[in-house]
């Protein structure tokens, strides 16, 4: 009965005694094969679970799930709206895959979050596979509509065709955006949506130059989520890029959403990337030392989370291997005219942080954008979104945040041949020569020589000032000694660099643990070292540590040095 017309079925059995049985079953199987329909899962509606699944089933899962927390709660409320902005390889899709899988009517996923934390909040139950899911992945849809000029369409009408198949009957054929559409579904039936983009900003970051196709595509988010209809039909949307929303004049585009970045990344700081806890445990499974997992990997501090890149932390626990792994990012090729751009001051903050320094930084005047930089500030801002600088939201600074990305940035200089770089690295390679054969006179001059050549960028007037030029100074041990360890002053108070050597330079040469003094003198400076307790990772450092007090004489205007050895 199932392969026959309701009339044929009803005309065979009209005289027969078993029609009310045999209609009791088509009914049924009309039944099921509606529930097939609603349920089918749609390249944009409605997506089935197999790459979450995919995920989970990795030889690598660290779980996330505890994010699906946060979204419950603020789903239908006014911070229903989202948007989640991080680098690249640090997890954006696979997020975007999980919360598709547990809220999408197109799957039963039951079973792929049964053994992680969701499964056992309140929540769990009442939003597990709810809703109308709209997921798609804007990079994706840009490669596979052939032309820029078309994604916008092609994202639309893919959208309103699924729709209309699944409630043909509830949209009227003169609608002709997906945003229409399910403002009419909402009303007629109730059903709300949530809606999920991967990768929303690549029109803005790839077609740059391209005004008409961006302010197209903004108008399309617009009447997807901006006003008081799409609050109604909307009840979760969750953004994911690199960028923050672009910027219009001094508003964003869609003011309606929370931002979460790399700048300000509030409660997803433990969903950007790997924490402590979480690298500590793959450690101990995978026979790695935390600690030199720490230096290559660590450093963005986000609302008190050390996050690490899952990325280069998931491919050393597999391959074993301690390198960059940022080279096969198509972030990398970016950079290199990034850090050439004519901006004063540019340079001589990516060499200061290359050392290992922080430099202040104003993250507010960038425009969100690849093009509208307008000062050295809106490219380091830029650089944070792409993972390449750390920020500290406590004292607007930028730095550096660990050996992988020292390591990218110093191939980056190099293939620019800067003169700068050139001559702060001979010179410099000239004093650390001074500072292991404890030629203290040396070390003086040279620094000296360094604070002159550096004065047009750094004026000293205390010792964080004497620290940049520092930094500098010792450029060179980048090549064999890790990023510094640097406790950061409180106030006008002292400046402590220590620098390891890495694995393989350990028995040639010696921990240096530098103490800056200002006005004062190196007795004090290295008084200060022996009064100190020395930083954990000098207390496990087995090798020679070489102390060195540095003191620049306000009156006289010299430098002067103190080294002193300590043999383990």
């Amino acid at each position: 009965c199932c392969t026959m017309e309701k009339e044929s079925v009803v005309q065979h059995f009209l005289k027969d005694k078993v029609y009310q049985s045999a209609f009791s079953v088509y009914n049924e199987c009309i039944s099921q094969k509606k529930c097939e329909q609603e349920d089918a899962m749609g390249r944009f509606l409605n997506p089935g679970n197999e790459a979450f699944s995919e995920v989970i089933h990795s030889e690598i899962y660290v779980d996330k799930t505890p994010l699906l927390e946060y979204t419950n709660k603020v789903i239908s409320t006014t911070s229903k709206f989202i948007c989640s902005s991080r680098p690249r390889r640090f997890g954006k899709s696979i997020t975007a895959e999980m919360l598709s899988a547990y809220y999408s009517k197109g799957c039963d996923s039951r079973a792929l979050f049964a053994d992680y934390a969701i499964c056992k909040a309140s929540s769990f139950e009442k939003h597990l596979n709810q809703y109308d899911v709209i997921h798609f992945d804007v990079q994706w849809c840009m490669m596979d509509a052939g032309n820029a000029d078309q994604v916008v369409e092609y994202i639309n009408h893919g959208i309103l065709q699924e729709l209309k198949e699944k409630y043909g009957e509830l949209i009227p054929d003169t609608v002709k955006t997906a945003y229409g559409a399910m403002s009419y579904i909402k009303a007629a039936s109730g059903n709300k949506f949530v809606v999920i983009i991967d990768e929303w900003d690549v029109l803005i970051r790839d077609e740059a130059q391209n005004h008409k196709v961006q302010e197209k595509y903004i108008d399309f988010l617009r009447g997807m989520f901006k006003g008081s209809e799409p609050s109604k039909y909307i009840a979760l949307a969750y953004l994911t890029g690199i960028l923050p929303i672009k910027k219009l004049k001094t508003q964003s585009a869609l003011n309606n959403f929370e931002e979460f970045t790399m700048l300000d990344a509030g409660r997803m700081a433990p969903y950007v990337g790997f924490t402590e806890e979480e690298v500590h445990d793959l450690c101990d499974r995978y026979g790695q030392i935390y600690e030199q997992v720490k230096l290559w990997y660590d450093g963005y501090s986000l609302e008190g989370y050390q996050v690490y890149n899952p990325k280069a932390v998931v491919s050393l626990m597999l391959n074993g291997k301690y390198k960059s792994y940022w080279s096969n990012t198509g972030s990398y090729e970016a950079i290199v005219p990034l850090i050439n751009m004519n901006f004063d001051g540019l340079r001589a903050a990516i060499i200061e942080m290359m050392s290992g320094a922080a430099v202040d930084v104003d993250v507010t005047s960038f425009q969100n954008d690849t093009v509208s930089f307008a000062n050295r500030d809106d490219v380091l801002t830029y650089l944070i979104h792409l993972g390449y600088l750390a920020y500290d939201q406590d004292r607007e600074q930028v730095f550096i945040p660990n050996e992988e990305i020292r390591h990218e940035l110093n191939n980056a200089v190099k293939r620019n041949k800067w003169n700068e770089m050139i001559t702060f690295q001979k010179e410099s390679a000239d004093l650390l020569d001074a500072t292991l054969d404890m030629d203290e006179k040396a070390v003086a001059d040279g620094i000296e020589r360094i604070h002159q050549e550096y004065s047009s960028v750094i004026q000293y007037n205390d010792e964080n000032s004497l620290s940049s030029v520092l930094t500098i100074a010792y450029l060179s041990s980048m090549q064999y000694y890790f990023q510094p360890v640097r406790e950061l002053p409180t106030g006008r108070g002292f400046a402590d660099f220590v620098y390891l050597p890495k694995p393989e330079y350990r028995t040639s040469y010696p921990a240096l643990l530098v103490e800056l003094k200002w006005n004062k003198s190196t007795d004090t400076a290295i008084e200060q070292i022996w009064d100190k307790k020395y930083p954990d990772s000098i207390l496990e450092y087995t090798g020679n540590i070489l102390l060195v007090g540095i003191n620049y004489n306000k009156k006289t205007k010299e430098h002067e040095c103190r080294i002193e050895k300590i043999k383990r």
